[in-house]
């Protein structure tokens, strides 16, 4: 479908309710919900709707956008028109991660490396895969590793394609046009199993909005991994030959479609990985509560290990307190549960430990001495403060992890390299900023200022040079040495008759030297330089005009929503996607960034404008602080009430 590069028109943001809706229906379509409860908790409802949330986020990201596209597809170059999702996840390039046709979804190979056991996945020679990268169909005699096939390969199914050599990466998606998961055999066999949609490599795979190639596929993807070794497939994909194949027939050799040549493939085991703390968990047995209870306390403290050694300067380790129920399972806990299937995320789940509630885990680490707590509205337990120095954390050691970008359509699964990267993204955490203001004279004020041999000077600078020409032109008052004596050039040049104050200085022929000097200063145009970690200030290009302020805006939406926006960063050398991505953290709320609507001149860098849901004032302003910004640098509008604060 996408062999030939497809018309795609300009992209758009797409709305928060509609990114929540598409969302659902993907959801829907590839049966990706927990199990519901009969009668839950409130906690129990609140735990599920943060992991609805962190699916939803992972399918569809906050910063995904949409557009119209048409293309032709088939033998007849038929016409066909859908719309594209683009998005970033992970702060990575901005790719297709689904599109849709006569309102049906299909999710890209990009989207199935990051999601293992989304659909079924079907396997086939690489000689044949490099036929399906050409257009071809998947023809029947070309399937291997089975029977029996993926229960889900039913006739209308959309299905994912991988290699023998390299069983754990999906390179292709497609629709079963048979009902493979019944097929007794393969040998013999013809027609059409699977029409190609798409693959790694066609125009789909390579658009990206600031022109970069398309991404190669992992060597290995360990969450589709551990789905074959599940279903006793790695050894079996790895002795599978095209010899085997073709003397049973399993290969058509004749077949134009899926034509293929001899050679043994191999099939990758993932090494088991002990972890040093952590068992990891087997689909092959129910886990014990006592396993579940400690998977669970260890993942919590992992998270906080996590945020002590990435973040070992920032204060409370990039903690905002207080800890709300929600931002502790969604950020401290899922996260580094060892969960790298869809089963073991169910059996690994707060309400199947002792404590049953994430309100009673907390109180319980209370109690032991590992943090503080504070119950808030009679309701929910939020933390205060965590003993970064109790032992369990000083003596923690990680334990293996799924990578983030196979999770298994949750926030759970989340490697230390990975994690390292998302939060080593923002290099202005931590960063040291300094305001520098420069003052250029006119032409009437370059005989005060001789001998600075430049055109910008600071404050201090000002006052030496002003300090000099008096004492050279013997201006210092005999009675006062704090009075200046006015001349000819400081009466024409700085007491020229525009000021308030002209006529009394110039009818008393004397002026207090400080007055002078912040005459001379108002005199001159201004200029600022905002330099960061020490840098030389000359070093820097001046600017003119004032300093510009951080705006953080306040408002009203859609009725009673509010929203909390942040622009102005790109000055204070602060990237707002990082920025977001972490308020979207700490807030617990979704978060978007967007240009800056009408503050982009022509030729100009575009400003963007971080959004975040709610009244998030103190939590923007601490992250800011984290980045160096003086609160004298920020200016906040609360648009609710109507006036400045």
């Amino acid at each position: 479908m996408f062999k030939k590069k497809p018309q795609i028109k300009p992209a758009a943001p797409l709305r928060s309710s509609d990114r929540r809706k598409l969302a659902d229906q993907i959801v829907q379509e590839y049966e990706l919900a927990a199990p519901q409860l009969e009668d839950p908790t409130p906690e129990q409802k609140a735990e599920a709707t943060a992991t609805h949330t962190a699916l939803r986020n992972s399918l569809l990201p906050d910063n995904v956008q949409s557009a119209r596209f048409t293309t032709t597809h088939g033998p007849q170059l038929k016409q066909v028109s859908g719309t594209v999702y683009i998005g970033a996840p992970n702060s990575e390039d901005a790719r297709i991660l689904w599109w849709q046709i006569e309102g049906r979804m299909y999710p890209s190979v990009y989207t199935l490396w990051r999601h293992p056991d989304m659909v079924a996945l079907l396997h086939t020679p690489e000689v044949v895969v490099k036929k399906l990268q050409g257009g071809a169909d998947l023809m029947t005699p070309g399937l291997a590793g089975g029977p029996p096939f993926p229960k889900r390969a039913k006739k209308g199914a959309v299905v994912a394609v991988a290699s023998l050599e390299q069983p754990s990466v999906p390179v292709a998606v497609g629709v079963c046009e048979i009902d493979v998961s019944a097929l007794q055999k393969v040998q013999g066999e013809r027609g059409h199993a699977v029409e190609t949609l798409h693959w790694a490599g066609d125009e789909l795979w390579s658009y990206s909005m600031s022109e970069r190639p398309g991404r190669q596929a992992p060597e290995e993807i360990e969450g589709w991994m551990k789905v074959l070794e599940e279903r006793e497939l790695v050894d079996k994909l790895g002795t599978t030959s095209l010899e085997d194949e073709e003397d049973e027939g399993g290969v058509s050799l004749d077949d134009a479609e899926d034509k293929s040549a001899g050679g043994r493939t191999n099939g990758h085991r993932v090494p088991s990985g002990d972890g040093e703390n952590q068992r990891e968990p087997s689909k092959s047995r129910e886990f014990s509560q006592q396993e579940i209870d400690d998977a669970m306390r260890q993942a919590f403290f992992y998270g906080i290990y996590h945020h002590k050694t990435t973040q070992p300067s920032a204060p409370n380790h990039g903690l905002v307190y207080p800890l709300t129920q929600s931002y502790i399972m969604s950020n401290l806990i899922q996260p580094f549960l060892p969960a790298f299937t869809p089963e073991e995320s169910t059996q690994l789940q707060m309400k199947k430990t002792s404590w049953k509630t994430i309100k009673k885990f907390i109180k319980t680490l209370d109690k032991q001495g590992s943090l503080k707590s504070k119950e808030r509205d009679g309701h929910e337990t939020t933390i205060l403060d965590i003993d970064f120095e109790d032992k369990t954390i000083v003596n923690f050691k990680p334990y293996r992890l799924a990578k983030k970008e196979t999770a298994t359509g949750t926030s759970s699964g989340r490697g230390e390299k990975a994690a390292e990267q998302t939060d080593s993204a923002d290099d202005a955490v931590g960063q040291k900023l300094q305001v520098v203001s420069f003052y250029r004279p006119t032409s009437k004020l370059q005989p005060l200022l001789e001998g600075g041999g430049k055109q910008l000077f600071t404050p201090p600078e000002v006052r030496e040079l002003v300090t000099a020409y008096i004492e050279k032109e013997d201006l210092v008052s005999a009675t006062n040495k704090r009075l200046v004596k006015l001349n000819p050039t400081l009466g024409n040049v700085v007491f020229d008759g525009s000021g308030g104050l002209d006529k009394e200085v110039l009818a008393k022929g004397t002026v207090p030297r400080d007055a002078l000097i912040d005459r001379v200063l108002h005199a001159m145009a201004l200029s600022y330089a905002i330099v960061r970690n020490g840098a030389d200030p000359n070093s820097v290009k001046a600017r003119s005009g004032a300093p510009p302020k951080i705006h953080i805006v306040l408002e009203t939406r859609s009725g009673n929503k509010m929203v909390t926006k942040v622009s102005g960063l790109e000055a204070y050398y602060i990237n707002p996607k990082p920025l977001a991505d972490e308020l979207r953290k700490t807030c617990a709320g979704s978060t978007s960034v967007e240009p800056l609507a009408g503050a982009t001149k022509k030729n100009e860098k575009e400003i963007m404008e971080v959004m975040v849901q709610g009244p998030q004032k103190d939590a923007v302003v601490k992250a800011l602080e984290r980045r160096g910004v003086q609160a004298k640098w920020v200016e906040v509008l609360d648009k609710t009430k109507g006036k400045k604060k």
